[in-house]
């Protein structure tokens, strides 16, 4: 087991800078028109992937990191150049976390490769859970899928919503009920391949934040897909179906999770990460404007109503990059999360990053208040952390029932 320390090597160091450089020159200077836009950044996208950002090897050398600081470094650095365009080079890390929590290792290298595509021709995947009337409340989930057993298929029928590369994706995967009567332990994964019939996109939602990042539904009508595209396998399907349904005539028992919460427990640091990162670049923009505004004859941040503001801003981001790290350094290293440390680490970074940001806006004045400003995107898109994979209200309720000793249902 590694040791948590809080002195990144020197391999961290410079892949962190790397990524600083890349945000710095490649990602702030595009992030107000493709915020404009409202549209996926493909040409970023690709620069990411020539450079080597945009990888399954990348991703997995970042995952694999015996620290566990990998990930969290990488999205902070990502998301301090632009919410929005980070989010359309890392969307596809959602999916795949999906494939690597719940698939096999033929699943895992069969499909994970197909989600980015290659330099010549980038790909994005989408990870599809909530639907309009499920998105806190996964166990009112209806998206079903259904056993083919003569043909050896599952056929889906629902509609998804709030997906990150939805309908555009080229590799879907789709949480969907397979069991009704076992609730969210009734619930398992599914790959959806490119250009499968059946699958179409419904609405493109027009975001008040993260507008370069594609957010739409998926409708699945009749989508037959083969077994293999079970997450797992159909034999570890049925034993656990098998074991909860035990559980259920036995009045309960041993907590049984499903595949939606493996792959949000699995994910929930690197969003907290993702804060940090849209916190911090608030703060250093306001931090400069403090000290090149004038006011009655001196630097604004003479003032103790700003300096104290900044103090605070920068205290609370780096109290929120610890929580991060410790909860990515207790997931590598196996640690349970005894007191959800991985739920802690989303809720507090998130709020960080909605009250840092609006702090960046007020210190700026009216200049904060307009597009002219990139302080004004940072708070829009800070809105999202709070409410995307488990709202700060899920995050408390999922806090309160594990130091309770009750099941997060």
């Amino acid at each position: 087991m590694t040791e948590f320390a809080l002195d990144l090597n020197d391999d961290q160091k410079q892949v962190r800078d790397w990524l600083h450089g890349f945000a710095r020159d490649v990602i702030r200077p595009a992030a107000a028109e493709w915020d404009e836009r409202e549209e996926t950044p493909w040409p970023v996208i690709q620069e990411a992937a020539k450079v080597g950002i945009y990888s399954l090897d990348f991703y997995a050398q970042q995952f694999f990191d015996p620290t566990g600081l990998g990930i969290p470094v990488a999205m902070e650095e990502l998301f301090w150049g632009d919410a929005g365009i980070a989010l359309s080079i890392v969307g596809t890390g959602l999916a795949a976390v999906g494939v690597l929590a719940n698939g096999t290792e033929e699943q895992i290298g069969t499909w994970i490769p197909q989600m980015y595509g290659d330099v010549d021709d980038v790909k994005v995947a989408a990870f599809c859970s909530s639907e309009p009337d499920a998105g806190s409340d996964v166990g009112a989930m209806r998206t079903r899928a259904v056993h083919d057993e003569a043909r050896d298929e599952w056929v889906l029928n629902g509609t998804k919503t709030w997906a990150t590369n939805g309908g555009i994706a080229n590799v879907h995967v789709v949480v969907a009920v397979v069991d009704p009567e076992l609730g969210t332990k009734g619930h398992a994964s599914f790959i959806v391949p490119p250009n499968t019939p059946g699958l179409s996109q419904g609405q493109k939602f027009k975001k008040h934040g993260i507008r370069a990042s594609h957010t739409a539904e998926v409708v699945l009508e009749d989508v037959r897909v083969p077994g293999t595209c079970l997450l797992g396998g159909k034999e570890k399907l049925d034993e656990r179906l098998a074991r909860a349904r035990e559980r259920a005539r036995a009045g309960g028992g041993e907590r049984v999770k499903n595949a939606a919460m493996a792959t949000f427990e699995a994910s929930r640091p690197a969003v907290g990460a993702m804060a940090v990162g849209t916190a911090r670049a608030a703060y250093d923009y306001a931090l400069a404007y403090a000290k090149e505004r004038t006011q009655f004859g001196r630097p604004i941040i003479d003032n103790q109503g700003v300096a104290f503001q900044l103090a605070d801003m920068r205290t609370q981001i780096d109290a929120a990059r610890l929580l991060v790290w410790r909860a990515s350094w207790m997931a590598v290293s196996g640690k349970p999360f005894t007191a959800a440390e991985g739920s802690m680490s989303k809720l507090f970074a998130s709020e960080v990053a909605k009250k840092v940001t609006a702090q960046a806006v007020q210190i700026l004045g009216g200049n904060g208040f307009t597009r002219e400003y990139p302080v004004e995107r940072m708070h829009r898109d800070a809105a999202i952390y709070t409410i995307f994979e488990g709202t700060s209200e899920i995050q408390r309720l999922v806090i309160a029932r594990t130091l309770a000793g009750m099941p997060i249902r």
